[in-house]
């Protein structure tokens, strides 16, 4: 995967916001299903006296991303959809917004450092 941020002088990228209805998931088990396909998570199994460490992806994994809150993150324009994709398979339970924000040099060179940190991920 190749993630290109524009270099046409516009440094708007996409913030995107979600909040939860708890009572439409029918358990905690769902809820963490959710959290898991969205941002990853570390599984540990015991086995014949050794511990094996996986990582697992989610969604931002794939995605470079600068972290807001914990449920408020931006990613650039391109990336937007990916994340909406996935949203959309919880449509009834997640609720969520988008905001077009303007960045900062500054930030625009931590997303371009976190798009080409998964770049090198992936080789």
């Amino acid at each position: 995967m190749r993630i290109e941020i524009r270099k046409d002088g516009n440094s708007t990228a996409v913030l995107i916001s979600f909040d939860m209805d708890c009572s439409k998931f029918g358990s905690s088990y769902e809820r963490n299903k959710f959290f898991r396909g969205l941002y990853g998570w570390e599984q540990v199994i015991k086995k014949n006296n050794s511990v094996y460490h996986y990582h697992r992806e989610g969604v931002m994994n794939e995605v470079p991303h600068i972290k807001v809150d914990n449920s408020v993150f931006i990613v650039a324009m391109e990336e937007m959809q990916r994340v909406l994709d996935y949203f959309d398979g919880w449509e009834n339970k997640v609720h969520w917004k988008t905001f077009q924000v303007l960045l900062t040099p500054d930030e625009v060179r931590l997303l371009e450092k976190k798009a080409n940190e998964s770049d090198l991920s992936e080789e």
